[in-house]
């Protein structure tokens, strides 16, 4: 047995069938490395007692950690106390701290404790309740063959609100102390090209830091770990300034709205959209971020021809000659909305979101992009050939990326564009 091992058994039929898509172990494993632990192993079964049974017997002679997550609840598929229980060669019973936690969440909500209630607060003899803020069901540790099994709910809310003293249980077994970590949130460029920029510098990459990536749509998120604070963590991230400094949008959760927003909120100026292939994506995604209010001005969904022109004053004959995806249409498009909303700054789109609609000279995926200020506004095109919504969240987030370039002062032409723009 490893004396540091930590294994997961995540358990449930939803998440074999594909109902459910576990998220539990990615919070957990990011738990544990802020006291520089890591998961060994993890194991996602069924609610099928055979083999949980025998997944929690070889875990007891393998692990010194086993967080077992699921099957906490009322319900019968809810196994983890009795299998627990079988594994330890213990009978359930009645736990007094448990019982009074299920009494007390039903009174809290006016319910009457029943019999699938009360069902939580029978538990493997012996075991320590970890407490449950949020649920009815608690949690419960106790060692099994010389490992410590530690119990969890599967709602995620539940779970995250648990975490901190299923993490104190594991230092206080088998220690560990905080890594140091940096997270940077980037857009624009891929693992791929990023790991290539890396390995070209690689003489200066320290071996004691961890490079991590978590590819997202529409954010990429690079990860820099070591096992204790180290001025390292901080020279790789100023070596990733110097490789792909533009592209890094900030750390930790930032979004790009969010992100877009605190330049916006620093120098002062508010923005306006245009939109046309997008459907408003871009608006909401400012708005989703608290605070938008303050930097956002206006939001105009233009889709049909017709209200280009009422709206935004596009000209008819333009709309005619060249179509509602040109440069002209675009550069009209942010014009208006400019003048109409008296923003500082906006970003207009028109594009062919597909799957119908394209020809050879306009195929599905082109799109244009109108961006900047009445005095210095830039105009592109490229063409992005995917899926409906994956070509409007590109196109989205694009649009933001853009406009904090320019308010920034990087380079106009960012790479995800450099190969593409036509």
């Amino acid at each position: 047995m490893n004396p540091n091992d930590i294994h997961l058994l995540l358990t449930g039929d939803e998440l074999m069938s594909g109902d459910t898509v576990d998220s539990n172990s990615s919070m957990i494993a990011q738990s544990l490395a802020a006291f520089g632990h890591g998961v060994a192993e993890k194991v996602t079964l069924g609610d099928d007692r055979a083999r949980l049974v025998a997944a929690l017997q070889r875990a007891a002679g393998t692990a010194r950690i086993l967080i077992m997550n699921g099957g906490l609840g009322p319900t019968q598929d809810d196994l983890t106390a009795e299998l627990v229980a079988a594994a330890a060669s213990v009978e359930l019973v009645l736990h007094p701290e448990a019982d009074k936690h299920v009494r007390d969440w039903c009174a809290a909500r006016s319910i009457e404790p029943n019999d699938a209630n009360l069902k939580q607060a029978w538990l493997p003899e012996g075991a320590a309740i970890i407490h449950n803020p949020r649920g009815s069901a608690v949690g419960f540790a106790m060692d099994v063959s010389g490992t410590l099994i530690l119990t969890t709910p599967g709602v995620p809310g539940e779970l995250r609100a648990m975490l901190p003293e299923v993490c104190e249980r594991i230092v206080a077994a088998i220690g560990g102390g905080e890594s140091h970590r940096v997270r940077l949130q980037t857009f624009g460029i891929g693992e791929s090209t990023a790991q290539a920029r890396i390995d070209e510098d690689s003489e200066h990459w320290p071996v004691d830091v961890v490079l991590g990536f978590r590819a997202g749509m529409p954010q990429l998120e690079i990860k820099l770990t070591a096992g204790s604070a180290s001025p390292e963590v901080d020279q790789c991230r100023q070596t990733l300034e110097r490789l792909i400094g533009d592209h890094i949008i900030g750390e930790d959760d930032v979004t790009l709205a969010g992100a877009l927003q605190q330049v916006l909120r620093e120098q002062g100026k508010k923005m306006v959209t245009a939109e046309s292939c997008t459907g408003g994506l871009i608006a909401a995604m400012m708005t989703a971020e608290p605070g938008s209010s303050a930097v956002f001005e206006a939001g105009f969904v233009t889709y049909a021809n017709s209200i280009k022109h009422s709206v935004l004053g596009v000209d008819n004959t333009t709309l005619e000659t060249e179509g509602a995806v040109s440069e002209s249409v675009v550069r009209q498009m942010l014009s208006g909305a400019l003048e109409r909303s008296g923003a500082d700054i906006g970003v207009a789109v028109s594009g062919i979101a597909g799957p119908d609609g394209g020809t050879e000279e306009k195929p599905v995926g082109t799109v244009w992009l109108a961006w900047g200020t009445t005095d210095e506004m830039h105009a592109l095109k490229t063409v992005l050939p995917t899926d409906r919504a994956m070509f409007q969240k590109l196109v989205a987030a694009a649009g933001l990326d853009l406009i904090r370039r320019q308010l920034l002062g990087l380079p106009k032409l960012p790479h995800y564009f450099s190969r593409r723009a036509i």
